[in-house]
């Protein structure tokens, strides 16, 4: 299926405690260029979101972010430092004999004392985050990819148009062309008569005439291979896999196949139609930009 290089998707969820959202965008680039905003403590997550979305993505300027609020209050370690809260305590029960004081030391007291009790938030598992991000960031890919392929679809029906009104107009040159050798001859003819009207023409000299020129105009080799690429072109849109980089050079194709017969067209109307034909040549090679 034809898809695009413009795409987004967002969606967010609830997974493991914690909200979490994904969005994902591109725009046209030639080749699979990548670049994410993760909160920095996951930073992580950059390198396995690159490699998770290029077996979705082949082509385009992609940009995913990544948003994770925790809903659950964090798992944390308080721990004692022993070696410091033994020296308080000694240092209190010295202070109560030396000036004869009341020994009456608690543990809350001892616990306000600064560095007694310290807090650790516990670390976070990575593989456990990340397959939590993983499926958020999954449906957001799936709408991300529907964008693109109903963005594809509309590219496709325009390029077809397209190519069946070179196609109408190429049928309009194959008719045409023959006709012009016909119509130089009897121009060549009403000449020679006017300038050696009192001399037999001679016929034989009309004919050889009448072969060059109608070997410096024949253009039946040009319209041949432009169907034939025409037809290559649809089926690359119609294929499966990306093909934007192949029909971009189909296009060069057809492109120059259309520079030969305009080149060779001694006829007004065929140069209309062939400049018609490089018209819409050029519109299919803009629209095929944004194929992925």
């Amino acid at each position: 299926m034809t898809k695009s290089m413009t795409g987004y998707g967002r969606y967010e969820a609830a997974v493991s405690g914690m909200d979490i959202t994904v969005e994902v965008k591109s725009v046209n680039h030639r080749y699979y260029e990548f670049s994410s905003r993760v909160p920095r403590a996951y930073a992580f997550l950059d390198e396995k979101l690159k490699s998770h979305m290029q077996r979705s993505i082949s082509r385009g300027k992609v940009e995913a972010s990544v948003w994770i609020e925790t809903l659950e209050a964090p798992v944390s370690e308080v721990a004692v430092n022993r070696s410091l809260a033994e020296g308080y305590v000694q240092a209190c029960r010295e202070l109560s004999q030396l000036y004869n004081l009341p020994d009456d030391l608690t543990a809350a007291t001892l616990a306000r004392v600064p560095d007694i009790l310290t807090v650790r938030r516990a670390e976070t598992d990575e593989e456990v985050l990340w397959e939590a991000v993983r499926g958020v960031a999954d449906e957001a890919l799936s709408r991300f990819i529907a964008m693109r392929e109903r963005e594809g679809a509309r590219l496709r029906e325009d390029i077809l148009s397209r190519c069946e009104t070179i196609l109408q107009a190429v049928a309009f040159v194959e008719e045409r062309s023959p006709r012009t050798v016909q119509e130089h001859m009897d121009k060549v003819e009403a000449r020679m008569r006017e300038l050696l009207s009192s001399v037999t023409v001679d016929e034989q000299r009309l004919l050889s005439e009448a072969a060059l020129f109608a070997d410096k105009i024949a253009v039946a080799e040009e319209t041949v291979r432009l169907r034939s690429h025409l037809d290559q072109l649809q089926l690359l849109i119609d294929g499966d896999e990306p093909v934007g980089r192949k029909l971009d050079f189909l296009v060069q194709e057809i492109n120059r196949e259309a520079n030969t017969i305009g080149s060779k067209s001694q006829d007004i109307e065929l140069a209309r139609v062939v400049v018609d034909i490089k018209a819409e040549i050029e519109k299919i090679r803009e629209q095929i930009q944004n194929i992925e």
